[in-house]
């Protein structure tokens, strides 16, 4: 099957939504599809070998200036190829380029007008290109925000366009009112030019139908799967610290807060233990304050020394930083609907401690490799904290779940079959 799959590149930081597209698109390429990965905005940044094009279409600085200047609608496409450049699109991400969705809403809304959006020659740009391409069996959007290009392409190529759900709805519902009741109005107005969605979980197919307005038979899931070459349990340390370990972006609406204090009442209920909380991910500078108030809040409680930030880390380091850990958690205010990070957990023995919503009951009812907790409760998290801590079998039964159980149903290959599937049926219908 010929594919062409559309990612967004997320500038510096390792994303779930990068990460994951890159994984599915190594997967279908080994299987033996022929996939060609095609970046938008900036080149994409993966934890693996990186399987997408080189040539990059809505490059990021194009996007802006053409939103803000009407100049820069209209100059030379080869004039363009200064600042499109890879290695211009690398610079930019490097500095501090504002991605709160409070400051894009203008851009989202332009992005979701499609040809009638002010980005409308990089629409021409992606269409002459894919036109010089062998004609692809299907394409593939990574999520609802770019569903401005599915009938464009859809007319160009006279092929079905598939669109992934995968977390949109979390930066949707950070714009400001009028951005984000506009952007749904023209999502749903252009769901009819995509032939099938393909939600990352069960709760996010339900979810979404609802927020876009979807018929159910319109979502297929096409589930979460990591590829989990390299991943190992850590070596058998039953004398060192109770280790709680935190792998996402620093953020608030991730739940490092809350997960500092529900260590804090859990230590006061434990404490003889030796213990330690471990932090690891992506934070951007506007965070840097948040973690500065943390790490306060740890040396105000007399527990400083039980606190680390390790930062972003590789493939190499995102392993070893798991295999460190007892426990995993990551306790979001927002009902997650992929928790890659859960997966990467399960893959190295460590079990999870997640909040009940999004995702993780699902995860947790296919696995068997961890616990739920009361969602935004400290305290829920300090009784699961204490139960694992003291409770060492029951622990290692979890690990050895989660182990077992992100191999049986979340593995890459799980994913492009269930991929393919979804594609072969939808190539059927359209026949």
């Amino acid at each position: 099957m010929r594919i062409l799959q559309i990612t967004a590149g997320a500038a510096g930081m390792y994303c779930g939504s990068c990460l994951r597209d890159n994984a599915l698109a190594a997967e279908l390429l080994r299987q033996g599809h022929d996939v060609t990965l095609v970046p938008l905005y900036t080149p994409t940044l993966t934890d693996e070998a990186n399987v997408s094009a080189h040539k990059i279409f809505f490059g990021g600085i194009s996007v802006y200036l053409e939103q803000h200047s009407a100049l820069f609608r209209h100059t030379p496409w080869l004039v363009d190829k200064l600042w499109d450049s890879n290695f211009a699109l690398k610079a930019a991400a490097r500095s501090s380029i504002p991605t709160n969705p409070k400051l894009l809403g203008e851009l989202t809304v332009s992005m979701l007008q499609g040809r009638d959006g002010r980005q409308r020659k990089e629409l021409d740009k992606l269409v002459m290109w894919l036109r010089s391409r062998p004609l692809p069996d299907i394409v593939v959007l990574p999520n609802s925000m770019l569903i401005g290009l599915a009938g464009p392409i859809r007319s160009a190529l006279k092929v079905p366009v598939c669109c992934t759900l995968q977390g949109e709805d979390l930066f949707l519902d950070g714009l400001e009112a009028q951005y984000r009741s506009a952007s749904l109005a023209l999502i749903r107005a252009h769901s009819e030019d995509v032939d099938l969605f393909l939600p990352v979980s069960g709760y996010y197919a339900e979810f979404m139908a609802g927020y876009l307005g979807l018929r159910r038979d319109r979502l297929e899931v096409v589930r979460l799967g990591i590829n989990t070459e390299g991943y190992a349990r850590g070596p058998e340390r039953p004398h060192s610290p109770f280790t709680v370990g935190y792998f996402a972006r620093i953020a608030p609406e991730k739940g490092l807060h809350l997960l500092a204090e529900g260590y804090r009442q859990f230590r006061a209920r434990f404490p003889e233990l030796e213990c330690r909380l471990e932090a690891a991910g992506y934070m951007g500078p506007e965070h840097k304050p948040y973690l500065a108030s943390i790490e306060r809040q740890f040396a105000d409680w007399g527990l400083a020394d039980e606190f680390r930030y390790r930062g972003a880390v590789d493939r190499a380091g995102k392993i070893a930083f798991l295999q460190n850990a007892s426990v995993l958690s990551v306790p979001g205010h927002y009902a997650d609907p992929k928790g890659i990070y859960v997966l990467e957990g399960m893959a190295c023995g460590v079990p999870f401690i997640q909040p009940d919503h999004g995702a993780f009951p699902e995860l947790r009812e296919r696995t068997q490799g961890g616990v739920l907790v009361k969602p935004d409760d400290p305290a829920s998290l300090a009784d699961a904290l204490g139960l694992l801590a003291a409770d060492s079998q029951l622990r290692a039964r979890l690990g050895a779940n989660a182990f077992e159980g992100v191999r049986r149903h979340h593995t890459v290959s799980h994913m492009a079959e269930s991929a393919v599937a979804a594609y072969t049926r939808v190539l059927a219908v359209a026949a």
